[in-house]
């Protein structure tokens, strides 16, 4: 079972210099009420995520222990800054726009090395690009 924290957590990757800033950028921007780490430096195991989905995706895990990935972690982060954020947010939670943002996001993040900030480290291990 997961575990549960009491404030929701942002997991990135750490290694990548592009996922870094971003999330950076967006926890001082925003002020989401969530803590963010690397997920080389959380417990994978004790958030029941494994190292392959973590180094596939941005995470977000609720208070109550829910794992989103991918565009749906950008939905939650934004969601739980409020404001003018929350908006878009739950924009992003509905079908198509959820469909679309799926697509986008894993654009972004399988070619995250050749976006800006990016270097040959942010690429996405051969097993998680798409084909």
């Amino acid at each position: 079972m997961p575990q549960q924290s009491a404030l929701p957590l942002l997991v990135y990757d750490g290694d990548c210099a592009f996922c870094t800033t971003s999330a950076a950028y967006l926890m001082r921007r925003l002020r989401p009420k969530c803590a963010a780490a690397p997920w080389q430096f959380t417990d994978l195991d004790a958030l029941g995520i494994t190292r392959r989905r973590a180094q596939h995706e941005l995470l977000y895990i609720s208070s109550k222990g829910t794992v989103y990935g991918g565009a749906q972690a950008v939905a939650r982060l934004l969601l739980s800054a409020g404001g003018i954020w929350a908006w878009p947010g739950g924009l992003l939670t509905l079908p198509p726009v959820r469909w679309v943002a799926h697509g986008i996001y894993r654009i972004i993040a399988t070619h995250r090395d050749r976006l800006p900030g990016g270097s040959p480290v942010c690429a996405m291990p051969a097993e998680h690009r798409a084909s």
